[in-house]
């Protein structure tokens, strides 16, 4: 056995998998993910598993008995949630809450999302996992109530934070740069935001890891508490949209003009962090995990966007 707890053999194969959450691009990632690694993986949303209704919740895990349960559910309309703060916290407090003591009933360890938004952005350099949360923003202060409410109702959990996520599914900022590319010749970007984008197959690749790697160690207790997980690099939204652009030409799909604008030009409902890069050591260290770098994985997910879009 190795120090950290890991046994040293392969995991067994066909695990039972419970994701919480269904049409969002985590959701999505992950019973692709479930299905290449030979899984067992049942996505439930809200009109199967309502994860702000414990009975409903209690009832859809109980039938399906999972081995592990990842919550990728949450409310993340940044902006909206300013004024729907008892809605923000409603979803990701208390919901993320009854997520793991639902898993906590059929013992098994969860794996739950959470966000950069956990922090203010005022550090010069990337946050690590000691570093002291400070949400500026209802979502960000909403996803860490519910960082603390899981730790409060389970002992077996695992918090892994991201950024700047990003995948052929759902909405997200590659999508929408694609999208508005092909409706303008230029748009600005801000360029003084910094962070970590990181490919939601990247992310879910690193939760099947860390789930096989919890279901094998001998003493889960040695690897619980919070992680950060984000793609390789940083950059700008700004440089961030400028790349999107260049592999889409590159690959003959939509392009436009990007003009780097400062934070002020493009006012928001809700407070950005200045800074949202991540350092991803920890999870290097403890489960040898390591994400792309964000260009790599940008060019892998455009192939995918762009040739999608050709077929149609």
């Amino acid at each position: 056995m190795a120090a950290n707890g890991l046994v040293s053999s392969m995991p067994e194969p066909g695990h039972r998998i419970f994701v919480v959450g269904e049409h969002g691009q985590m959701a999505q990632a992950l019973g692709r993910e479930c299905t290449t690694r030979g899984h067992t993986v049942r996505l439930a949303g809200r009109a199967t598993a309502d994860f702000t209704d414990p009975a409903a919740l209690a009832a859809a895990v109980a039938d399906f008995q999972p081995e592990l349960v990842v919550n990728t559910a949450a409310y993340t309309a940044s902006d909206k949630a300013e004024d729907e703060t008892d809605q923000a916290f409603l979803l990701n407090r208390d919901g993320a809450a009854n997520v793991a003591a639902v898993a906590a009933s059929v013992r098994a360890p969860l794996i739950h999302i959470s966000t950069d938004y956990v922090f203010d952005g005022r550090k010069r350099s990337p946050y690590v996992e000691t570093d002291a949360p400070n949400p500026v923003s209802v979502y960000g202060a909403s996803k860490l109530a519910g960082e603390a409410a899981i730790a409060e109702v389970s002992k077996d959990y695992l918090i892994l934070r991201t950024s700047w996520v990003y995948s052929p599914f759902g909405n997200n900022f590659v999508k929408t740069m694609l999208q508005m590319a092909s409706q303008r010749d230029e748009i600005g970007v801000v360029d003084e935001q910094w962070g970590t984008p990181t490919f939601a197959t990247d992310l879910t690749g690193a939760i099947l890891s860390i789930g096989e790697a919890l279901l094998t160690a001998s003493d889960r207790s040695t690897l619980i508490g919070i992680y950060h997980a984000a793609g390789l690099g940083e950059t700008t939204w700004y440089r961030f949209a400028l790349a999107i652009m260049k592999g889409s030409a590159n690959k003959g799909g939509p392009s436009c003009r990007v003009r780097p604008i400062a934070i002020d030009e493009y006012p928001t409902r809700a407070k950005r962090p200045q800074n949202s890069r991540l350092d991803s050591s920890k999870l290097a260290r403890v489960f040898g995990i390591r994400l792309p770098s964000w260009e790599t994985s940008l060019d892998i997910c455009l192939d995918q966007l762009i040739n999608t879009s050709q077929r149609v």
